[in-house]
């Protein structure tokens, strides 16, 4: 994979329970498709110059939904919750809010 560390983080995921991890020092990302976690460790620690303790992958899969009369589905994604070591935190996530 020939990408930069802006490739492999296409945003951060900001949701209630994304929320309540910030405060554990737990961060949750969308990354792209095929990046690994040495990658993801990688891409984070260059972007936000923190140091990253593990990193957990999951894969999101699609829903089905429908608008009136059509159905369809939502995209699929991959998930990653980056734990960072004690001490450390983003301070990007901070002003973030629901």
């Amino acid at each position: 994979m020939n990408e930069t560390y802006h490739d492999i983080i296409i945003r951060p995921v900001i949701t209630e329970k994304s929320s309540r991890l910030m405060g554990l020092g737990k961060y949750t990302f969308e990354v792209h498709p095929k990046a690994n976690k040495i990658q993801i460790k990688k891409a984070v620690s260059e972007i936000f110059k923190v140091k990253v303790k593990s990193v957990h992958t999951m894969p999101v899969p699609s829903k089905p939904k429908r608008m009136g009369v059509f159905l369809g589905r939502s995209r699929s994604w991959k998930k990653a919750i980056v734990t960072l070591e004690p001490g450390e935190r983003i301070e990007f996530f901070e002003g973030a809010s629901i």
